[in-house]
């Protein structure tokens, strides 16, 4: 990972020079903002002044309530020591950590087991931040949606979040903290327009197409490949599928011509894309949801529909915080963004509440202007990335 401090920071201790060779003075007080998610672990250092980043570490999962304590303290250790060298422990006076499964007060299971492990990590580390009797503001723990919240323009106290990345939750956020969640809910009961949502529903659409229920679509043959159905009986031609006859429903095979797709065939799926799906986590579905995107891009008329409907039920989750027009909305999560293929028909479902969503990547951003404000400067996060 690449860390200003970690390019020289054995020169810089040996010459007490205060700046990493070829970098800015690193001299003065530090923070350290973290973004603990369902798939990595983001530790950023930064300078307590101005909020620039000095390092960066990267390490596995950190959701405080499905991550065993023990484990995501090890997590946070291999981050954190990525991100801050020896070097620069005893200067950081602030830490703040976004972590998925943290929301609510402060007893509960997900912040108790945040604090935990990140108050052990930091005193494997030496980092003194993490007794809290420092002239540092300590530990500040936070859902990584707060922390997302926070990572825009100015850091706000008030206004609205929502997350769309595996799973799909909207927050109400007032004086930095959360107030009220929609959604939320796991892929079982809940998480209505994340990936997950997204990647079932290509597989639905997908054996839909199969069993004759529904219509052609191009998502038959890309979660096909995805879950390791053969090729054979994608495209059909192969002898060993003799032809039955057609009878209904079609496929299209390389180069887009309209191959027919025989009883025997589609059994045949339906005999691959079952034990494939049951035979792994339910929510590794999410993975299927780029291939939604990619066949929406190319016009299929099924997946285009899907991602409507995600769109709609984020913006359902946005409409139930009973949103003012005009107040601020941050975004995050993979399937927003720039390139994120919900940002568009999303922004149709919230020009309608009269909304625009300001993107974020993640909240490692938003972690560093908390850190911040426990240690005194108003932060400006977009000096920070």
């Amino acid at each position: 990972m690449s860390n200003e401090l970690n390019q020289d920071s054995g020169r810089d201790s040996r010459r007490d020079s205060g700046r990493a060779e070829g970098g800015p003075s690193v001299r003065g007080a530090l923070v350290v903002g973290l973004d603990a998610g369902g798939t990595r672990t983001r530790a950023v250092l930064a300078s307590a002044a101005d909020g620039r980043p000095l390092g960066e570490g990267v390490a596995g999962p950190g959701n405080a309530l499905t991550v065993p304590v023990p484990q995501l303290t090890e997590h946070l250790v291999e981050a954190l020591t990525l991100a801050v060298p020896v070097s620069a422990r005893p200067r950081v006076v602030a830490v703040a950590g976004g972590f998925a499964g943290a929301a609510g007060t402060a007893d509960e299971p997900g912040r108790v087991n945040a604090l935990t492990a990140l108050t052990e990590a930091l005193r494997r580390l030496g980092i003194p931040a993490g007794d809290g009797t420092g002239a540092g503001g300590g530990i500040r723990i936070c859902s990584d949606i707060e922390a997302a919240f926070a990572a825009a323009p100015d850091t706000p106290a008030d206004g609205l979040s929502l997350v769309a990345g595996t799973g799909a939750v909207a927050m109400r956020i007032t004086a930095r903290h959360c107030e009220k969640t929609v959604g939320g809910d796991g892929w079982l009961l809940g998480d209505d327009g994340g990936g997950f949502w997204i990647g079932r529903e290509a597989v639905r659409s997908a054996l839909r197409m199969a069993d004759r229920r529904g219509g052609d679509t191009a998502l038959a043959a890309l979660v096909g490949r995805e879950l390791g159905v053969p090729e054979a009986v994608l495209t059909y031609g192969s002898e060993a599928l003799p032809d039955e006859g057609y009878e209904g429903g079609g496929y299209e095979g390389e180069g887009g011509a309209r191959l027919p797709w025989p009883r025997s065939a589609r059994e045949a799926y339906r005999r691959h894309v079952l034990p494939a799906v049951m035979g792994e986590p339910p929510v590794r579905l999410a993975r299927l949801a780029p291939l939604v995107a990619e066949a929406a891009r190319a016009g299929d008329a099924l997946a285009r529909a899907i991602l409507d409907a995600a769109a709609g039920h984020l913006a359902d989750c946005v409409r139930a915080l009973e949103p003012t027009p005009g107040e601020a909305l941050v975004a995050t999560g993979g399937l927003l963004g720039p390139d994120g293929p919900l940002t568009e028909p999303l922004d149709r479902h919230l020009s309608a509440l009269g909304l625009v969503a300001h993107w974020v990547p993640d909240g490692s951003r938003g972690a560093v202007a908390l850190a911040r404000l426990g240690q005194g400067p108003t932060p400006h996060p977009e000096t920070s990335q």
